[in-house]
């Protein structure tokens, strides 16, 4: 770590302990120079330029410095796209360090897969950059807590890319995720909850993104650096299949399905349940055997709180048209249809869950935490995590959330904190 970064650094502990009233950051301690006026324009770089990144690029508030992917294809790709976007001179690069030691980056964006995102996160926020993070937020759940510590020792804003507890409809409720989430505030459905999360209530757990079992090596293409693409992933010789677009279906790289869209269903069942702070105590899984590479599918997933509460995962859409939310009081089901009568007249009468921040450059400027941060993403990619290690393992688990770890069982608890190729670590 350079000088500079330990001055600013220092400069940011300081400045947190000494005041909340300051809401301007300049430049010089977020990493370059001059000063960031209300009306300027923040500095991004992406990481990782595929379809998911490219749709990075712009946004308002934000100017594109720097793009960055191990595919030449891809990369050309993305410089041709920032050009046609209005930016010029967007400078390309192969290694993520290179974006990370210039000054003049104030955002990065972490579009990579899953096995990269914690290296890249926890190195941006030591670099004094603010991150946006593509889902799930780690691999593991070991690697989450370093990224909150990473992000929260150096005062960094983090966003996680999904939406679904702030703004967007919610999948089959034709609505966003307030009035659901005002329902359950009112206490109407009474407590504890059961939530299923099925093809049935809305979902669909995309078991599609599951590996292939015979994959054979094929030359490595022109342009495309697969070692580092690899990074800290176990050596394995290349395949079409374990990279790009088909890279979730492989242990190594992300979680199939779950992976790929668990935190966009379940991290707003946290936010419903008031969960943000813990995570359940126990997983039961229903699952065939699976194979140490390549990612299965799986038929039943529950996870239960110290409360009672339930989150149900219903991989085979078992239960016929079940409720979305249950309660000893009232059900909910998609489309808002409620066992309650008259449920909207009656919630008008409750106060609207508490307003949050859902602009990421407006955190960024004003140095306030965005509504879904690598807190409460982290509680909710932990789930995500549970439910892969029992899976992978095909047996119940215990969990302490506080001390998020497993309880009597370390074959479990190996999988929490995974070994890097090096020379990568955390």
């Amino acid at each position: 770590m350079s000088e500079n970064q330990i001055n600013r650094r220092n400069f940011l502990k300081g400045m947190f302990a000494t005041t909340a009233a300051f809401t301007i950051v300049p430049r010089n301690v977020l990493g370059g120079q001059g000063f960031i006026a209300p009306s300027n324009e923040l500095t991004k770089a992406v990481i990782g330029v595929g379809s998911m990144g490219r749709g990075h690029l712009k946004y308002g508030g934000t100017k594109l410095l720097a793009v960055c992917d191990v595919d030449e294809k891809r990369l050309q790709r993305a410089i041709k796209k920032s050009a046609e976007l209005g930016y010029q001179n967007v400078k390309a690069y192969k290694d993520f360090r290179e974006v990370r030691d210039r000054p003049d980056i104030d955002i990065v964006h972490v579009p990579t897969p899953p096995h990269w995102h914690a290296i890249i996160s926890v190195a941006a926020a030591q670099a004094g950059k603010d991150i946006w993070c593509e889902k799930p937020m780690t691999r593991t759940i070991g690697e989450g807590k370093k990224v909150v510590r990473a992000v929260q020792e150096n005062g960094r804003i983090f966003r996680i890319n999904t939406w679904f507890r702030f703004s967007g409809r919610f999948y089959g409720f034709g609505s966003t995720v307030k009035p659901i989430k005002k329902l359950v505030d009112s206490g109407m459905l009474g407590w504890p909850l059961k939530v299923i999360i099925s093809g049935e209530t809305g979902f669909n757990w995309k078991f599609a993104w599951s590996g292939k079992t015979n994959l054979q090596p094929h030359p490595i293409p022109a342009g495309l650096d697969y070692d580092r693409w690899l990074g800290p992933a176990p050596y394995k010789p290349y395949h079409p299949h374990r990279v790009h677009s088909s890279f979730r279906g492989y242990w190594d790289y992300d979680g199939g399905g779950l992976g790929d869209m668990g935190m966009h269903y379940i991290d707003p069942v946290q936010y419903l349940l008031n969960k943000d702070d813990t995570s359940p105590i126990r997983i039961d899984v229903d699952a065939p055997q699976q194979h140490p590479d390549a990612v299965g599918f799986w038929r039943r997933i529950e996870f239960t709180y110290a409360d009672g509460c339930k989150i149900i995962l219903d991989g085979e859409n078992k239960e016929k048209n079940p409720p979305f939310i249950e309660g000893p009081q009232g059900k909910l089901y998609k489309g808002f249809n409620c066992t309650i009568p008259n449920i909207k007249e009656k919630l008008a009468a409750f106060p609207d869950p508490e307003p949050q921040l859902t602009n990421f450059t407006e955190a960024v400027r004003t140095r306030r935490k965005f509504a879904l941060n690598e807190a409460n993403a982290h509680r909710s990619c932990t789930i995500v995590n549970l439910g892969k290690i029992a899976v992978r393992l095909g047996r119940s688990l215990r969990f302490d959330p506080v001390k998020q770890r497993f309880i009597g069982d370390e074959a479990a608890n190996r999988l929490i904190d995974q070994p890097m190729r090096a020379p990568w670590h955390l």
